[in-house]
């Protein structure tokens, strides 16, 4: 089995959005802004190799949207998915499963590209893509709040390809990975848990996207339900810390994984670790 960190891009976001009622007096001693409030972050996507399985979890943004999505994205950096699968040893052919956490734009955009005729196409032609039924009816019927988050294009051409499984419940998705819902970012979020060697890493995505976000009110904005969040991630990182996960982050740019501990003040990041350093 194998573990590989894919970064997709690197952008930024604001800083508000990515703490909501947090007071950026006290998010910004964590990650720090610029001139306009902006924060960096990443997309980065986890390959697993599991037997003959070569496994995927989320794919970035993509490339194929308009000058104006990208205008509000702030790109910056010469990280591409398919630069990143070739430094793991693979091309998009290779793998044989995508699955998503969730269809929000910046997570799925990279599984369609564009073609020279201008017709949609798909990155991972030989893979099947999941995503939790929940997630995908939520996306399909989008809320006036997150209609932003959710195009079409990222998604509907899978279904169209026949390349599309909907899961229905939680649980074990291969022998080493089990996948559990929260509905606190979005409707039917999924998050694997993997067991590698003897230790279990949770690929966190926005359930927690950095390790900024492991104290209990900071939460983003951008959560359709953040009390529901709040609860989803006191219960979560109370057992992360009795069975001694290590928590990989999909939007940290600096911190790929951690460990938990206990404090005065709650959960927070252990040791910190390149996830390269760990698995070895």
């Amino acid at each position: 089995m194998q573990i590989h960190s894919i970064v997709a891009e690197n952008w930024k976001m604001d800083g508000g959005a990515a703490f909501g009622v947090v007071p950026q007096t006290m998010w910004r001693k964590l990650i720090k802004p610029d001139e306009n409030n902006l924060i960096p972050i990443t997309s980065r996507c986890l390959l697993v190799v599991d037997g003959d399985r070569k496994i995927l979890f989320d794919t970035g943004m993509g490339n194929k949207q308009s000058d104006k999505y990208y205008g509000f994205r702030f790109l910056f950096g010469d990280h591409s998915l398919e630069k990143s699968l070739s430094e793991a040893g693979l091309t998009p052919g290779d793998i044989t499963d995508v699955v998503f956490t969730h269809l929000h734009d910046d997570h799925c955009g990279g599984a369609v590209k564009i073609d020279p005729d201008g017709e949609p196409e798909l990155v991972f032609k030989n893979a099947t893509h999941h995503v939790s039924s929940d997630q995908w009816h939520w996306a399909n019927h989008p809320n006036s709040r997150e209609i932003g988050s959710f195009f079409k294009i990222n998604f509907k051409p899978i279904e169209t390809a026949g390349k599309l499984n909907l899961i229905d419940k939680p649980g074990y998705f291969t022998e080493n990975i089990e996948l559990f819902q929260v509905d606190g970012h979005t409707k039917g979020q999924m998050i694997p848990k993997i067991q590698y060697n003897g230790k279990t890493f949770v690929f966190t995505a926005d359930f927690i996207p950095s390790a900024a976000h492991i104290p209990l009110p900071y939460i983003a904005s951008v959560d359709i339900q953040p009390l529901v969040a709040l609860n989803e991630k006191e219960a979560f990182l109370q057992e992360a810390i009795e069975l001694n996960y290590f928590l990989i982050f999909e939007h940290d740019i600096d911190t790929e994984c951690c460990n938990l501990v206990m404090t005065e003040k709650g959960p927070r990041a252990g040791d910190v670790f390149k996830l390269k350093e760990i698995l070895h």
